[in-house]
């Protein structure tokens, strides 16, 4: 089982919009609908940003949360939920963490390092947007420290070599449970572009036993997750990431993206993991 390949379709983002691919969800049923298909098209894991379903802005209120994520539980028992412990922007600290506190999903995502963090024009260099995204020392650890109280299992997302080594300077101190899972995130406006170099020197660092997947922003996303599969990684696509596909359509859901990943695993030679499956490989705790 430790040569299945778990897919991750990340649903929305914090920034993604219909405008851009009318098929990002924005109400609970829309978003309970996309995981259903992930599902059934072969995704053991949701990466959700649960958005206001009025205006489709992310969200920090808990009870708005609460409604898309039980609404993704109802209609697909069988998924599994990593929640967004970033949000969006403009969002406190405290605001960040709460919901994954509230709601205890299996897993969540756990940034790294702060750094700037912009939609670009890669053709121009125009960088139209952009934020510090804040993830200090101090809320790497607390924020750790309070999901591994609630059993849920950290994502550590990495956009650069800094954020990895940050971890690993704070590892020294015990605080998280091994093995340790990672994302690998390529193709950021202040992080690093998908290159064969990058991902194999941060590989070179990842913890012995930790497991790791890979995404990628844009036209990154697909040459990220072929050289993850075949090294023995895992693959998170969605309309988070990219909101077309490898020809340059616009994608039906994130699900047209898992059935692309489901045939690269194929054509790897891995099989794909089953979210039972995917719970023992990860050794999550909550259900």
């Amino acid at each position: 089982m430790s040569d299945k390949v778990i897919i991750t379709a990340a649903l929305t983002g914090a920034a993604t919009r219909k405008e851009q691919n009318p098929a990002v969800p924005y109400t609970p049923e829309e978003f309970a609908e996309d995981a259903y298909k992930v599902y059934n098209s072969g995704g053991s894991i949701v990466h959700v940003h649960v958005r206001d379903p009025e205006h489709g802005a992310p969200t920090h209120e808990i009870e708005k949360i609460k409604t898309t994520i039980d609404a993704i539980r109802a209609k697909c028992p069988q998924i599994i939920i990593n929640m967004s412990s970033a949000i969006g922007p403009w969002v406190t600290k405290e605001q960040r963490i709460a919901p994954v506190v509230a709601m205890k999903p299996p897993m969540a995502s756990l940034n790294t390092n702060s750094m700037n963090f912009g939609i670009a024009n890669w053709k121009t260099g125009e960088v139209p947007m952009e934020i510090v995204f804040e993830n200090t020392f101090a809320m790497l650890i607390d924020f750790n420290r309070q999901m591994k109280e609630k059993g849920v299992k950290p994502e550590l997302e990495i956009y650069d070599l800094g954020g990895l080594f940050n971890v690993l300077l704070v590892r020294k101190q015990g605080i998280f449970e091994e093995p340790m899972h990672f994302q690998m995130v390529f193709g950021v406006a202040g992080g690093v572009p998908y290159e064969p170099s990058m991902f194999s020197e941060m590989l070179a660092h990842i913890p012995e036993g930790a497991t790791y997947s890979v995404c990628g922003v844009g036209p990154n996303q697909f040459r990220a997750n072929m050289t993850s599969v075949v090294n023995g990684g895992h693959m998170r696509v969605g309309l988070e990431d990219n909101t077309r596909m490898p020809d340059g359509e616009l994608a039906k859901g994130s699900w047209e993206q898992v059935e692309w990943a489901v045939k690269v695993a194929k054509l790897a030679g891995r099989e794909v993991a089953t979210p039972e499956e995917a719970r023992k490989m990860l050794k999550l705790k909550n259900k």
